[in-house]
């Protein structure tokens, strides 16, 4: 195929489309329909799990598995970028992530709580979480690589709104099969409990749909990205851990950049914040809100989710609009004073139409903070051909962020019992991120 110039359209393109692949993970899988399966899991009101020998909340078991799989995360991806930077092939790291996400998607179709399931089940959802977030530090790190500095604002949004189009299309197909799965081929009995199980099943049937809509749909951003500049060198030992060196040279960098290195521990303050309430939004709204008989949980958590992802559409332009005239410093001050109030707010969230307020509110300021995020790091950094490093270092600030954020979560819910005291809490990282942004120089120094 020809290689294509930065900043043509096709390239552009098939960059942005990789959105409309993966984000179906982000909003099926974690977001919306598996956090309403795992619940539906455990049939008495004490949600309890055992595990590790520990008995669990349920909810706090999932946060702690997803924090232990952001460690992993912030520790391979180093090494890996370093091992992709040094044989020059960043697209095969991508898609070995990408596969292996899909198949783990695929995999949680025999999800089960059972005492001798539990493990590979969990395993399902660690490949899961594992691939998206893995996949995403070698495809973030192709912005600079494919933009001009003037369009990667436009591009990172038009990316995320991909994103957002995509899976909602596939959320509605996934909806119409768990609340009317007679038409989708499941047989519903004649009984309540009947038409129950050929609702669970029509749950685990959207799991390998998102498998495959992950898999299919990445081919054409493989095709057309470029595979990076071929080098033709083995790995050796020392190579595996170049990575780890990488993030040395470039913090050392980072150094001398005042105004990088601030927006950095403030991006790792707020977005500690912002990638936890994501992740445990919907486990919130499934425990603390009191939606009624019937099937009107399972219906007005995935309205919540449809909502939030068609705002997150306006939310993301409008965020670019605003960065444009605004500057994105002064934009992301904005956004992050927005979030910080939600927390407040989420702590006295009891009826579903609170909840619909909040899922509003959280749908425009959640494409706006990631879009806006991404594109200021990459419009901050220097000078450089070796942007894998530098994203793999924005990368694992994210991830231990989260990893942080997710077992403060899982512990205050833990101890507690109630996941509105760990929502309050997430009110001071946000304080501090915005405090911490105020720092940031206007102008780089």
């Amino acid at each position: 195929m020809e290689k294509l110039k930065k900043g043509s359209k096709k390239l552009i393109n098939a960059w942005a489309f990789y959105d409309w692949a993966n984000s179906v993970y982000t909003l099926t899988i974690a977001s919306s329909i598996f956090p309403l399966f795992y619940s539906a899991l455990f049939i008495n009101e004490i949600k309890r799990v055992n595990a590790f020998g520990y008995e669990f909340k349920s909810t706090a078991l999932i946060t702690f598995v997803t924090a232990l799989t952001f460690l992993v995360v912030a520790f391979t991806s180093p090494i890996l970028s370093g091992i992709s930077d040094y044989i020059g092939n960043k697209k095969n790291f991508m898609k070995f992530f990408c596969y292996m996400g899909s198949i783990g998607c695929i995999g949680l179709y025999w999800f089960d709580i059972a005492p001798g399931r539990i493990y590979l089940s969990l395993l399902f959802y660690f490949m899961g979480l594992l691939g998206y977030w893995g996949s995403l530090v070698f495809y973030n790190s192709y912005l600079p690589d494919i933009a001009f500095p003037e369009q990667q604002d436009r591009i990172s949004a038009k990316g995320f709104s991909l994103g957002y189009i995509g899976s909602v299309t596939l959320l509605l197909i996934n909806l119409g099969m768990i609340l009317y799965p007679q038409y989708f081929g499941f047989d519903i009995g004649t009984t309540e409990a009947h038409k129950n199980l050929a609702s669970m099943k029509a749950m685990r049937t959207s799991f390998i749909t998102v498998g495959l809509w992950w898999l299919v749909f990445s081919q054409y951003t493989f095709y057309v990205l470029p595979n990076g500049v071929s080098k033709g060198r083995k790995v050796t030992r020392q190579v595996i851990f170049n990575g780890l060196n990488e993030l040395k040279i470039v913090w050392q960098e980072l150094k001398k950049d005042l105004r990088l290195k601030r927006y950095l521990i403030a991006f790792f303050v707020f977005s500690m914040a912002v990638q936890t309430i994501m992740l445990v939004a919907v486990y919130f709204g499934e425990e603390e809100v009191a939606w009624g008989p019937g099937n009107a949980k399972k219906i007005g958590l995935i309205g919540s989710i449809l909502l939030i992802q068609v705002l997150a559409i306006v939310g993301a332009i409008l965020t670019s609009m605003a960065s444009k005239r605004f500057g994105n410093i002064v934009t992301l001050i904005v956004i992050n004073v927005i979030w910080m109030s939600l927390c407040f707010y989420g702590y006295f969230v009891e009826t579903p139409f609170q909840f619909y307020i909040t899922a509003g509110c959280v749908g425009l300021v959640m494409g706006g903070v990631q879009s806006l995020a991404r594109s200021t790091y990459s419009k901050f950094l220097p000078e450089t051909d070796d942007t894998t490093s530098y994203f793999s270092f924005f990368d694992v600030a994210e991830k231990i962020g989260i990893v942080i954020g997710m077992i403060l979560y899982g512990t205050i819910d833990q101890i507690t019992g109630s996941m509105r005291n760990a929502i309050l809490f997430l009110f001071v990282f946000f304080l501090i991120g915005i405090i911490l942004l105020f720092r940031v120089p206007r102008e780089k120094r």
